[in-house]
């Protein structure tokens, strides 16, 4: 922990004497996928937990996470994965792509939090995932809603859109709940545009209509 807290206290003295760009926080992250960016209403909210609930075996949040990899390097900004089960494979993306990423290698749940807590705490990254989908339910419920409600607090704080990956709705303080609604076999693996196939429908929406109705500006 005190390792963890010299590195707070050094990105927060790099921020103030080499200060980033103020990023409006009214905007949403457009991703350039039409079939998430459409139901979360013009991107990731900023500044809010998005919550994508996978409940099927073979959804597709593995090639969904590949996709918004593809589109940070395309749209030049970094994003971060907590890989909640150690489980991303990055075969099928270029160097160039895995570039813009920083992966964390998790092995339980109670791991993947504590990154996103320092990760949300340095603001630094416009998107940050958490893949907690292979996770174990019974791992998952020992995690307390109130770490939901800190990381909702710290992500308040920054412009940043934070993503988390569950088999089941779990994320109370989620401002945004989608749900990943197909399960893929090996012939829909197969397709080269399998990845435009993926349906996500809205479960809950709390976002603020203004925030949900611009996107942040690409290229």
């Amino acid at each position: 922990m005190a390792a963890s807290a010299e590195i707070i206290d050094l990105r927060k003295l790099l921020a103030e004497r080499f200060p980033h760009p103020a990023v409006p926080r009214a905007t949403g992250l457009f991703t350039g996928l039409p079939f998430l960016d459409q139901p979360a209403g013009g991107g990731l909210p900023r500044s809010a937990l998005t919550e994508l609930i996978s409940p099927r075996i073979s959804g597709g949040s593995a090639s969904l996470i590949q996709a918004l990899i593809r589109g940070a390097y395309r749209d030049n900004y970094f994003l971060a994965l907590i890989d909640g089960r150690d489980s991303f494979d990055p075969c099928g993306l270029d160097n160039d792509s895995l570039r813009c990423l920083l992966w964390i290698r998790c092995r339980k749940a109670s791991e993947a939090i504590q990154a996103a807590d320092l990760l949300l705490r340095d603001g630094n990254f416009p998107l940050v995932m958490v893949d907690l989908v292979l996770n174990s339910p019974e791992e998952l419920r020992k995690i307390p809603q109130t770490n939901w409600y800190r990381l909702q607090r710290l992500v308040e704080l920054i412009p940043t859109a934070c993503l988390v990956l569950t088999r089941y709705e779990m994320v109370g303080s989620a401002q945004l709940k989608l749900v990943l609604e197909n399960s893929w076999n090996l012939e829909t693996l197969e397709k080269q545009d399998a990845i435009s196939q993926l349906r996500i429908v809205v479960k809950r929406s709390d976002v603020q209509p203004e925030i949900r109705s611009q996107r942040s500006e690409v290229g």
